[in-house]
């Protein structure tokens, strides 16, 4: 895992080298987790503010896969548009848009409004079911960096072979210039899978959520990178389908507590469902834009 780390950090050394005639600074911010961050609101449910491409915001979104595929994470670097939910699909060279939006939206939206004159670039890569226990993996995926899966593959590993994959890119919005990519937060929507199986799993959570964390953190090579995170709310189904979601979440709040660059976004528990486990179009516009608000929040305290 340490080896995959270190050569991703090369690389984004490498980058950063070869931008050093910089025309363009690009904030990066990256979403991960599971479901609920894939995004499940409607596109033809966006308001009309939603609805049109978002051109001066830029968004590699990475191909997801399961932990027994071959490293994938391959995308493209395209202007944000109604479509990176779930059901996306990249092949490295053209991008499948969905019916489907998630948080990117309005998050985007709302960073360019606290912060105007900032250019925004998104990197998504996430995947439903996953957790970050390999005890809790099932047949979605895990986060664990040291989990082997069935072939050695983890979702870890298409998170590293994403990021590596935005950052070999010079000039993302393909202007003829070099551009340099700047990290500036991370948000994480994730944790109901670890809560859906033992007490001993979901006690574990806060462990992982830190590992995890630092270690998205040292892929970005920044430590004290602003972190966001969504708690996990009940599902719409009896009985629930987190049967353990109270310790999840009160350990996704410690996180919070003990990290001074990490939030927490409690908006989640006031969300309609459009099936039992996912939000509904509302929630996921009004999830991004706390997401931001968070994120630039943190960035303010920070700087």
């Amino acid at each position: 895992m340490m080896k995959k780390l270190q050569m991703l950090m090369v690389m984004l050394l490498v980058a950063g080298t070869h931008n050093a005639a910089v025309a363009t600074d690009f904030y990066v911010y990256y979403l991960g987790g599971q479901s609920n961050m894939d995004g499940y609101g409607y596109v033809n449910q966006l308001p009309a503010a939603q609805a049109e491409s978002q051109n001066e915001v830029m968004i590699f979104h990475g191909n997801t896969s399961p932990d027994r595929a071959s490293v994938d994470g391959k995308g493209i670097w395209a202007q944000l548009q109604p479509g990176h939910g779930v059901g996306f699909k990249s092949d490295g060279k053209t991008n499948e848009y969905s019916k489907r939006f998630g948080v990117e939206l309005t998050f985007a939206q709302t960073m360019q409004e606290r912060f105007p004159d900032r250019r925004i670039a998104i990197i998504k890569y996430s995947r439903g079911g996953t957790s970050i226990d390999a005890e809790a993996a099932g047949g979605f995926g895990c986060w664990e960096p040291d989990f082997e899966g069935a072939s050695g593959i983890n979702q870890y590993d298409h998170f590293l072979a994403t990021v590596g994959h935005a950052y070999a890119d010079a000039d993302i919005d393909d202007d003829g210039q070099p551009d340099r990519l700047i990290p500036a937060g991370i948000v994480w929507m994730q944790g109901e899978s670890d809560a859906h199986h033992t007490p001993q799993i979901a006690n574990r959570y806060q462990a992982n959520l830190k590992r995890l964390m630092d270690l998205i953190r040292a892929a970005f090579r920044v430590d004290d990178i602003p972190v966001v995170i969504g708690q996990i709310s009940y599902s719409k189904k009896e009985p629930p389908s987190w049967k353990h979601g109270e310790i999840v979440r009160a350990a996704q709040a410690e996180y919070a507590k003990d990290d001074a660059s990490a939030a927490l976004v409690t908006t989640t528990d006031q969300y309609g469902y459009s099936d039992p486990w996912h939000y509904d179009s509302p929630g996921y516009i009004d999830l991004g834009r706390e997401f931001a608000s968070a994120v630039a929040d943190l960035e303010q305290v920070k700087n």
